[in-house]
């Protein structure tokens, strides 16, 4: 195999690995939202009835900002995570000697 072609294979690998790490990046990032969406909802149908009430109306928006703040933190995490793989992959990539 010639250099060309096997530089051709390892940035192809490497595009592979950084799709790879997109996908699972987008995977955590529709779970959390999944997760935000299952409080909100089940937050909501425990209080349906006694909503009117301003203790209830109070409960039903921590619940709701408690969500937020952990989807926040999820999908952070998720982003950091997804940007270390994309700098772990570059840093194998361009640390490879040249055979």
């Amino acid at each position: 195999m010639t250099e060309s072609t096997e530089k051709k294979t390892r940035a192809a690998e490497l595009a592979d690995e950084v799709r790879e790490s997109a996908k699972s990046g987008q995977e955590a990032a529709r779970e959390a939202l999944s997760k935000f969406r299952s409080t909100i909802d089940e937050a909501i149908r425990e209080r349906r009835e006694t909503i009117r009430e301003d203790s209830a109306l109070h409960s039903l928006r921590k619940t709701i900002v408690d969500a937020a703040i952990e989807l926040a933190d999820e999908l952070n995490t998720a982003r950091y995570e997804f940007h270390r793989s994309i700098i772990h992959t570059a840093e194998r990539g361009l640390s490879k000697p040249d055979d």
